[in-house]
């Protein structure tokens, strides 16, 4: 008795099975011999249903698809044709070498009790985007199996909307992955009546949703309320540079910044890069329209835990840094190695009407290109700082690095008539050896 799997192709258009486009799980026609019938009979046997698909979307390119349908296949005697199994697709991303055929075991019912089956071969159909697995088995039955593949074309992003509070304080953050399905297949929920395929982004929760035919789709993932930030002005003439050069007047952007910890009610895993959308609440939310504000949107790096995530605000226009290089000095060590001494001068003013700390950062390497006379090489530096830097309570020695410097400086809010206080801080280093 012969018994070779195939597929009705007519039968399955007209059933409008989940994978019309691209994908075949044939199964085809049982040849059953009668005693009294010498030409054996062929029975068309209908496309199974997957039942049950999981997607994994934690690779940034490609995309991990596994589903499961039950099978059914007839006994192989020893010496007669085993089950055909034809995996086919068209117009469809899916990478034939990452294609694997796994028997997970019999499908429920008595009926399955001890069924065995093993593959026999694989073959290539020539000319044809298309896999035919060999199966025999021991008894007529139904089996289920698990078919995995690699896939394009279906990608996931991630975006954020923080609502600050007023008093910027705190904000909450909402989460949300968006998916979108260009992958000429759809994952829709026939197989499961009100779910569809199991997705999972590499971590936090999973989803279950119907995904259909160039679809793109948000889902909320995750809502943080009252995450604690800190809200920072920051001067770094090397990453941020000038608002007027010819008068030195230094830029100084606003940021957000968040920690992902537990601590400050995120840390449940990394924050995925993804643009931000923020908004600042009312002062009062009870007053006659009123509504939330825009502020602006940033692209949020990706988080791991413990680490911090800074959105950017704009650029403050009430707190006016001016910075010169008030002194540079060389001495010579031995040949042509010198030593040089010098002072950076920063002249801050806070226009606004409350205190705020101010987040001075310097770029030594950047800094040693500005001073007349020395190299302007991309070397390490050698460096000290000097007593005479007066900024030295507030240095961050956590976030300073061998070639980079940060400093915190308190400024108080201006005067009741408007004028704001002029403080005047100084760096003091003295760079080594150079030459």
């Amino acid at each position: 008795m012969k018994t070779k799997l195939t597929l009705n192709q007519n039968t399955q258009n007209a059933r409008r099975m989940p994978c019309a486009q691209f994908l075949a799980l044939a199964l085809a026609a049982m040849c059953i011999a009668w005693p009294s019938v010498s030409q054996a009979r062929i029975k068309l046997i209908t496309l199974p249903l997957r039942e049950k698909v999981e997607i994994q979307l934690d690779h940034p390119d490609v995309t991990l698809v596994e589903e499961e349908r039950v099978v059914p296949l007839v006994q192989t005697p020893e010496g007669n044709e085993p089950n055909q199994v034809d995996f086919s697709w068209a117009n469809t991303a899916i990478d034939p070498n990452t294609i694997v055929f796994r028997l997970m075991g019999p499908a429920e019912g008595d009926g399955n009790n001890g069924l065995e089956a093993n593959v026999l071969s694989v073959s290539y159909p020539p000319n044809e985007q298309a896999l035919v697995w060999q199966v025999a088995a021991n008894k007529s039955g139904s089996m289920r199996v698990r078919i995995s593949y690699i896939l394009g074309n279906l990608s996931k992003s991630f975006n954020y909307r923080a609502i600050a509070a007023n008093d910027e304080k705190t904000l909450a953050l909402t989460q949300y992955m968006r998916l979108k399905n260009f992958a000429n297949e759809e994952f829709l929920s026939s197989f499961d009546a009100d779910k569809g395929a199991n997705l999972w982004a590499g971590w936090g929760r999973d989803f279950t949703r119907p995904v259909g035919l160039n679809e793109t789709k948000e889902m909320l993932v995750r809502k943080y309320e009252k995450v604690p930030i800190q809200k920072t002005y920051t001067c770094n003439p090397a990453e941020f540079g000038y608002l007027d050069r010819p008068k030195n007047k230094l830029r100084v952007p606003m940021h957000y910044v968040l920690k992902n910890d537990k601590a400050n009610n995120l840390g449940d895993g990394p924050l995925p890069f993804g643009k931000v959308r923020m908004f600042i609440e009312p002062a009062n939310a009870k007053a006659p329209g009123s509504s939330t504000t825009f502020l602006g949107e940033d692209w949020g790096k990706f988080t791991p835990i413990d680490d911090e995530m800074k959105l950017y605000l704009g650029v403050a226009q009430d707190i006016v840094v001016v910075r010169t290089i008030d002194k540079s000095e060389r001495t010579r060590v031995a040949g042509n190695l010198y030593d040089y001494t010098v002072v950076v001068k920063y002249e801050i003013e806070n226009f606004k009407d409350q205190p705020a700390t101010l987040d001075i950062a310097e770029n030594l390497i950047s800094l040693r290109r500005e001073i007349p006379g020395m190299p302007g090489s991309n070397r390490d530096v050698q460096w000290d700082m000097l007593p005479e830097t007066d900024m030295i309570d507030g240095y961050d020695k956590e976030k300073s690095t061998f070639e980079n410097v940060l400093f915190h400086v308190e400024l108080p809010a201006r005067g009741k008539d408007g004028k704001a206080e002029k403080q005047i801080r100084k760096l003091h280093i003295k760079f080594r050896n150079e030459w």
